[in-house]
């Protein structure tokens, strides 16, 4: 493991300044972060800890009926909290489902969502890995790749984003909000805030240097049954195969509003608004919702060890959205 240099930050202006100097990182639980350092996939420099700035760790309710969570909110404070439980289940429920009761004492919310990917060729290093190493290859293209993504990859990548959290946020409409190092400050809708792999894997997220999560914004719960369904190795702590999470409205049995995103089979939260559109309307039944996950999973491909996903992530939304 590199040496590296330390400092707490007193404020988040400190904390920027420092971490856009080239190998600094910002560590709050240090859960992902730590293990990638061990394995030298990460090679810090100096690690800047953010968990005394004051005003990070509050969950407070909006005036428009939303919630903002700061950035340093635990996963198990965020799950257990009284409005998040009443209002956000799916959240709740989706936080739950990941990692171990040990772990979620000590993940953040911001760092959850800046979480590295679990791919095995990630991990590796003496295996190709674009993310790790530009212009490496993608062992996982033609190797161990049953975790790996069905949708939104390319050539260049494969890996799928690991957080059950950040499911739930993309059907909930999150507003990720940053700072710079400048002080300028940024309010990003999740579903921006991921960046495909296309030609430069390396980059996940739109953050640029010395940028920080700050917090995260909820709207109004949206009306409906909330729901999540994680498809795994085991029950507990192990990585989704495939993860659902939803909210729907029905009527007469019949949908009347629907969101619904898929954990474990994209380079991020993947939610496609035009298949919840072709539910609205449509009894409530395998067939309707089958085909509204055609639409979700339009060009889906496996990749030899994951062919299996396809027809998991039919199964696995027909189990959640069905009657």
């Amino acid at each position: 493991m590199k040496s590296f240099s330390y400092m707490r930050a007193r404020d988040v202006t400190e904390a920027t300044r420092a971490a856009q100097r080239p190998g600094s990182k910002v560590i709050a639980g240090g859960t992902n972060l730590l293990d990638l350092a061990k394995l030298s996939i990460e090679r810090p420099s100096a690690l800047i800890d953010v968990n005394r700035i004051p005003g990070l760790k509050e969950i407070r309710r909006l005036p428009d009926g939303g919630v903002r969570i700061g950035a340093l909110v635990t996963n198990a404070d965020l799950a257990a909290h009284p409005l998040i439980r009443e209002h956000y289940p799916l959240l709740s429920r989706a936080i739950l489902a990941g990692a171990s009761g040990q772990i979620r004492n000590m993940a953040t919310t911001g760092g959850n969502l800046l979480q590295r990917t679990r791919c095995v060729q990630f991990y590796d290093t003496s295996d190709r890995c674009n993310k790790r190493a530009p212009g490496s290859g993608c062992g996982a293209l033609d190797g161990a790749n049953r975790m790996n993504a069905i949708v939104g990859g390319s050539a260049s990548c494969i890996a799928v984003h690991p957080s059950d959290m950040a499911v739930a946020m993309r059907i909930l409409d999150a507003v990720v909000e940053t700072t710079d190092a400048h002080g300028a400050h940024r309010r990003i809708p999740i579903d921006d805030f991921y960046v495909l792999p296309d030609a430069a894997p390396q980059h996940e997220t739109v953050l640029t240097p010395g940028e920080m999560i700050t917090g995260v914004s909820l709207p109004a719960p949206p009306q409906g049954m909330q729901s999540y369904r994680k498809v795994r190795d085991r029950a507990s702590y192990a990585f989704a195969l495939v993860s659902v999470g939803a909210i729907a409205a029905v009527e007469e049995g019949h949908f009347t509003r629907v969101r619904f995103a898929f954990g474990g089979i994209a380079p991020k939260p993947w939610r496609i608004e035009a298949a919840e559109a072709a539910l609205r309307g449509k009894p409530r039944n395998a067939q309707a919702i089958s085909t509204a996950c055609d639409i979700a999973l339009a060009g889906a491909a496996g990749h030899g060890d994951n062919d299996f996903k396809i027809a998991l992530a039919h199964r696995t939304l027909i189990a959640v959205l069905g009657a």
